[in-house]
């Protein structure tokens, strides 16, 4: 029988429990005798209680004190851990209840209903300790140890269980994939925790601050969850760095903790190497492209000035180089999922000049400007020289030769060359062609043989060529074409032009003519005297040599005759000279229909020999060529006479007095 007085109990069966609540009036009227008078189900055994009468109760426990010994004390356990609330009543041989949260565990030792709890102790000795084996969360309560007869109960004691977190959990991990220049964002939560968890991130065993936080409570009102972001600026990741996530709270203070692994991705970076360098033309170099690339490399293009090259497709290319590689790139190109990049390098060769602006020959007119341009390239640097044809003299070493006011002289082949030292040199030629007056350059004295047919050749240099070219001697004139004995020929080479006068069956008196060859172009013009010589003629002087037998009749007659003439001939020339003198003027030879000759003093050829006459053009020009526009001009210079051209050109040519004219006018004038 159990008396209650005044206490508070709950007498619970493993499924329905019932509260009683008892004042000392009603306990001595309320008899219980069992469980199924309560309408509660019984599990095979019947508990009967009944009440006494209070005088009967204080009969029974006069002269017994009961007290505490030991009372549970506030604890805090980590769930999973046991843990003993303590409860001695010593010489207290009655029932002993458990209160949980107000709630009885069980009568006396049995706690069937709670397979983690246990009552423990000498109980004789009054020792009735709550055990509990693997603490929980719904342990965390207030207990109370109760002495039903003794009517005592000990001190509320409030155990506490702590509950560490669930493992700590990055999102997106455990490797964080990130395209290079973008900026990282970690999120890692900690969830049902008591007390809530505290986060900490770390890398390479160093705290980083910055992270924000926020906690959220649990439905049980007892747990918590904790999530914390942490921002990274791009300039911070590295690639492959391990950032860790750090869980703590009072149930585990050493944490728990977890980590994430940054890949960090990125278009291939591509270096792009030759070998060897620099490289002669015409030897064999090799392309290395290596490459970085997260994710990995997925082709390789090669490319030579924008042109796919097809038999390669790996990282190595191997090929002959020549001087185009020095000009154009050969080009890398390295792919993998997030893109592609290209590098490109040309290559280090030493290769001999190449053109790059072809000169151009020009055609200028007297007295201007030419300019000549002349581009090489070449490898290492290269030296560039002008000069003129058949010349040492340098004239300028840029890519542009200009010559100021050029003269006919200037007119010729001129050579630009480009050196590359130790490898090779090259050049080009131009012409230089001037417009001016023609220029004749035949000899003076040419050969023929007596009764053959001869040639007189009279060679032009004109630009542009020449308008007109006509042959004169005596009172003959001719251009082209034939006139008894004489025929002219023009032939045009690239040279210039050759006139030829051709004579059929020559006679003695054609080696005492002078013949004048003349040509005109729109700048103007040019003349020469030329004299036909008996060819071999020179040989028959000197001793051993025997003179022809001339009949004496014949030789008096040609002395007396020669001597009148002479005579007659130095008279008129002594007058004519004298009207003339101090006179040095140029002139026109006018003959047939109104052809007008002009002449021209030139000095001899350099390297020319001496002829046997060399003043005869001079007399010429001097006595017999003056242009009727020039005596409009100024009649000092024009005789008294009339000039008139057939007459004085048969005068000039008369046979009698052309071997001694020459002598005797320089003589006399």
């Amino acid at each position: 029988m159990l008396y209650l007085n005044g206490v508070t109990g709950r007498i619970r069966s493993l499924q329905h429990p019932v509260r009683l609540l008892l004042s000392p009036a009603e306990s001595s009227n309320i008899v219980l005798s069992s469980l199924a008078e309560l309408g509660l189900p019984g599990r095979g055994c019947c508990l009967v209680l009944g009440f006494m009468y209070k005088e009967k109760y204080r009969r029974m426990t006069e002269g017994q004190a009961s007290s505490f010994t030991q009372q549970p004390q506030d604890q805090v356990v980590i769930a999973g851990q046991p843990v003993t609330l303590l409860c001695a009543i010593p010489e207290y041989n009655g029932i002993v209840l458990w209160i949980k949260d107000g709630l009885a565990l069980g009568v006396g030792r049995d706690l069937s209903s709670y397979p983690r709890y246990l009552v423990v102790g000498d109980h004789l000795s009054g020792q009735h300790h709550l055990k509990i084996l693997r603490a929980d969360l719904q342990d965390d309560a207030v207990y109370e140890c109760q002495a039903i007869q003794a009517a005592i109960r000990s001190r509320p004691a409030r155990l506490t269980v702590l509950v560490p977190p669930d493992d700590p959990v990055i999102m997106g991990g455990p490797i964080i994939s990130l395209r290079a220049g973008d900026p990282l964002n970690l999120t890692c939560h900690a969830d049902n925790a008591k007390p809530a968890a505290s986060i900490i991130w770390m890398r390479k065993g160093e705290v980083i601050n910055g992270a924000t936080y926020s906690k959220t409570l649990l439905r049980d009102g007892k747990r918590e969850s904790i999530m914390s972001t942490l921002f990274i600026a791009p300039s911070d990741i590295e690639n492959g760095e391990s950032i860790v996530c750090r869980a703590t709270n009072k149930a585990i203070p050493s944490g728990k903790e977890t980590s994430v692994t940054i890949d960090i991705q990125h278009p291939p970076l591509v270096n792009l190497s030759v070998e060897p360098q620099p490289v002669l033309e015409d030897n064999t170099v090799k392309f290395h492209c290596s490459a970085k690339a997260n994710p990995a490399v997925t082709q390789y293009r090669w490319a030579k000035k924008g042109q796919v090259i097809k038999e390669a497709s790996g990282d190595f290319y191997e090929t002959i180089v020549d001087h185009t590689f020095f000009f154009e790139p050969v080009s890398c190109e390295v792919t993998n999922a997030l893109g592609s990049t290209n590098i490109s390098r040309t290559v280090d060769v030493y290769f001999g000049p190449r053109m790059a602006t072809e000169p151009q020959s020009l055609l200028v007119d007297l007295g201007s400007d030419a300019v000549f341009n002349c581009a090489w390239t070449g490898n290492p640097s290269l030296t560039i020289v002008w000069m003129k044809r058949g010349s040492g003299v340098v004239l300028s070493n840029e890519n542009k030769l200009t010559l100021k006011s050029v003269r006919q002289e200037d007119a010729g082949k001129y050579v630009c060359r480009a050196v590359v030292p130790r490898v090779g040199a090259g050049e080009r030629e131009v012409t230089l062609t001037v417009n001016g007056p023609p220029i004749i350059s035949s000899t003076q004295t040419q050969h023929a043989l007596h009764g053959q047919k001869g040639q007189i050749k009279c060679f032009i240099r004109s630009t542009p060529p020449p308008d007109r070219i006509a042959w004169s001697w005596k009172e003959n004139v001719l251009e082209s074409g034939t006139s008894g004995r004489y025929t002219v020929e023009t032939v045009s080479t690239d040279e210039g032009v050759i006139s030829t006068l051709t004579i059929s069956n020559i006679v003695r008196a054609d080696f005492q003519t002078i013949y004048n060859c003349t040509a005109w172009n729109s700048f103007g013009s040019d003349t020469e005297i030329i004299r036909l010589k008996e060819q071999g003629t020179e040989m028959k002087s000197g001793a051993g040599i025997q003179a022809e037998s001339v009949p004496m009749a014949v030789i008096i007659g040609v002395a007396v005759g020669a001597g009148v003439a002479f005579l007659v001939l130095m008279a008129t020339i002594v007058a004519f000279c004298c009207a003339r003198s101090q006179r040095n003027l140029k002139g026109v030879v006018s003959a047939k229909n109104d052809i007008r000759v002009e002449i021209v003093h030139k000095e001899p050829a350099s390297g020319r020999e001496a002829e046997e006459h060399p003043t005869i053009k001079q007399l010429m020009v001097r006595i017999y060529y003056f242009s009727p526009l020039l005596c409009k001009k100024s009649s000092r210079f024009c005789p008294a006479e009339s000039v008139n051209p057939q007459r004085d050109f048969a005068r000039l040519h008369s046979v009698k007095g052309q071997r001694q004219l020459g002598f005797w006018f320089g003589a006399i004038c």
